[in-house]
């Protein structure tokens, strides 16, 4: 296995070196490919979901398959400009030089993927990848199956080998791809494995994309709009049955306003899912059985407000709502992954921050105020991914906000350009004029050093 994928990436070396890859109208041709692709399997992309994780069309189509459209027509749109040198400005020690920034493509990437979005996360990427000139083998989630045997049918049925290769495989592949040596590795998922990547990229000095996780916070301030925050915070729990990397982790609610949050809170899970959830055929089902029995686990760590239905052997748990859950349990030091959400109080500002500041740095963290003094004072107390206000997972929907972590969150960023320069290295050049020299930078002039000073100011 080890000699087979070092085979693939000497081939796909290669091919880059040989400069196929660079040309910005093969890049183009290959996201409009990338593209009709994805039409033409459309239907078996969105069985294979159902499958795996119960995502209906509709659910499936929003959070996967319509965001790549939007991302592969942006970059077919952007790509020659992003590509192109750019100028910049140089100082006046540097008169006659200019300064050019090239942006390159790293060279054989290779994009690991997780199982709660895997054709997004697989696929978003991807369009970096190819959007930057960039070679790539991809390896998606074993814990999907279906979807990872469909998007890698997909994907070498589209390109060749050389250029891009999706491999199946469980862990041992995925270790057997980090002990070589990449360009550049592409990492979705948890903390505890980015640790892992991150060391075996260390030993090659690759550089690293980390889209990671950790326990975003939903904050509801006293003078939230509360029916408004309670129906967008049950639909971006709720999505994926909680299993989102940027879904709400927990709740933290003013006192004076849990009461009557957390009964529309219940109103909107009704409208959206049913008063019996086990019954509703488009509620997404948990991953595989360890997670059922770890987020059973959790259930028992609180008072149950709402929810806390579950069939084990349909992998399905309700949207449940827990109380009084302590700080130091396993369902606060853990990412849920899950449609549980623990609930807190507050009183004052201070113990927001106090709260947050348990944790290590959330991927996302989300605020729902009237109060522009609140969304200042939160947003200057923490270091977070990114967030919204008053909405909760809508940041991820626009190209123009680059997505990523901070911290144990994650590193680097993408979507849109963001994409593209998570792939790209760019490269510095300075063109010096030898029409003329200036004798300064010699230091043999009387006064060199007061000229410099003055130039320096």
């Amino acid at each position: 296995m080890q000699h087979h994928y070092h085979q693939l990436l000497q081939q796909q070396k290669q091919y880059f070196h040989n400069g196929h890859t660079k040309e910005v109208t093969f890049r183009i041709r290959q996201l409009k490919n990338l593209k009709k692709a994805l039409q033409q399997n459309e239907k078996a992309i969105m069985k294979a979901l159902r499958q795996d994780l119960n995502k209906s069309e509709f659910e499936a189509y929003l959070t996967e398959v319509g965001f790549l459209y939007k991302e592969i027509n942006e970059a077919i749109k952007n790509v020659k400009n992003w590509s192109k040198p750019h100028k910049v400005k140089t100082t006046l020690t540097h008169m006659g030089a200019k300064g050019v920034i090239y942006p390159e493509p790293y060279g054989v990437s290779l994009i690991i993927s997780p199982w709660n979005y895997p054709v997004n996360l697989t696929i978003a990427p991807l369009i970096g990848a190819i959007s930057a000139g960039c070679c790539a083998i991809v390896k998606p989630s074993e814990q999907t199956p279906h979807t990872s045997h469909a998007l890698t049918q997909i994907i070498n049925n589209t390109f060749d080998p050389e250029y891009i290769v999706a491999v199946e495989g469980a862990v041992q592949t995925s270790e057997a791809l980090l002990e070589l040596n990449f360009d550049h590795i592409f990492f979705t998922g948890s903390e505890a494995v980015g640790k892992i990547v991150m060391e075996k990229a260390a030993q090659h000095l690759t550089p690293v994309t980390l889209e990671l996780g950790g326990k975003s916070p939903t904050v509801v301030h006293h003078d939230a709009q509360l029916d408004m925050a309670a129906k967008r915070l049950a639909w971006g729990k709720w999505t994926n049955a909680g299993q989102t990397c940027v879904a709400p982790d927990y709740l933290i609610v003013h006192q004076q306003v849990k009461a009557p949050l957390l009964k529309a809170l219940v109103h909107h899970i009704q409208a959206l899912y049913g008063t019996n959830v086990l019954e509703n055929e488009d509620y997404p089902m948990i991953v595989n059985d360890q997670h059922v029995e770890r987020l059973s686990h959790y259930l028992g760590e609180g008072d149950i407000y709402y929810g806390g239905e579950m069939d084990k052997e349909k992998r399905v748990i309700g949207p449940t709502i827990i109380e009084n859950v302590s700080w130091d349990s396993s369902v606060m030091r853990d990412e849920i992954f899950g449609p549980i959400l623990p609930v807190f109080v507050y009183e004052h500002e201070q113990d927001v921050i106090e709260m947050i500041r348990k944790r290590p740095h959330p991927l996302a963290l989300y605020l729902f105020t009237e109060s522009d003094s609140m969304v200042q004072y939160i947003n200057s107390q923490f270091q977070f991914g990114g967030g919204c206000v008053n909405d909760v997972l809508y940041h991820l929907g626009t190209s123009q906000l680059p997505f990523g972590g901070v911290g144990s969150s994650g590193m680097g960023a993408y979507h849109g350009k963001h994409s593209f320069d998570a792939f790209t290295h760019h490269k510095s050049l300075l063109h010096q004029s030898t029409k003329f020299d200036i004798p300064l930078r010699y230091g043999q002039m009387k006064a060199a050093l007061n000229i410099l000073k003055k130039l320096i100011k």
